[in-house]
């Protein structure tokens, strides 16, 4: 076996929540490349890492998923996959996160399991977030919060939504946000910090 078919003994996901940095891959075609950023986010202290890649193959997604889930389990970090169930289950991932043109979060929930995290984008919609936390999901992902260059038309999501579902929610919340060395830092006091 592999060290991207970790045993699930080995899996670093964790249902006690995470605090921290969520790590959301570009769009990489260069494995070698996307493996340097990633090693440098989980150095700079990420705490859970997205594997995204929406132009890749699926023989690139599978190379590149097993590439980065061994760095994670090098990091004792949880990677989840992102709209890809067949690759999250293929190469053991700790995890998938889905949105509203996926399949459904109790369709994810049952073909993981319960013992792998599952993540729900819900944009600007706390009504998502709330139905995501009934269907199974283990942390939500609003955004974005600022301006991205990787989706110019992505819902934005109010820094005021993010305190109305920390209060109406008992799961980690996600921010989703493109940061550039010019984007603002979001004051600690209008955003949640993830955590249960």
């Amino acid at each position: 076996m592999n060290q991207a078919q970790a045993k699930p003994e080995h899996r670093v996901a964790s249902h006690a929540g995470f605090r921290g940095l969520y790590a959301v891959t570009p769009d990489e075609p260069d494995t070698r490349s996307l493996t340097r950023k990633v090693s440098r986010a989980l150095a700079g202290g990420a705490c859970i890492v997205q594997y995204r890649n929406k132009s890749a193959s699926a023989e690139l997604r599978r190379e590149q998923g097993a590439a980065l889930l061994a760095l994670c389990r090098e990091a004792h970090i949880p990677l989840v996959i992102n709209d890809d169930l067949d690759l999250a289950r293929g190469i053991g991932a700790d995890g998938l996160h889905v949105g509203r043109e996926d399949i459904s979060i109790a369709t994810a929930r049952a073909q993981l399991g319960k013992d792998r995290l599952l993540g729900v984008s819900c944009y600007d919609r706390l009504d998502l977030a709330l139905a995501a936390r009934e269907a199974g999901a283990d942390y939500v992902a609003f955004g974005s919060a600022f301006p991205s260059a990787t989706k110019p038309g992505a819902a934005r999501a109010p820094l005021s939504l993010y305190r109305e579902a920390k209060s109406a929610w008992v799961r980690p919340l996600s921010r989703s946000e493109a940061l550039r060395p010019r984007t603002p830092a979001p004051s600690s006091r209008q955003g949640p910090t993830p955590s249960r």
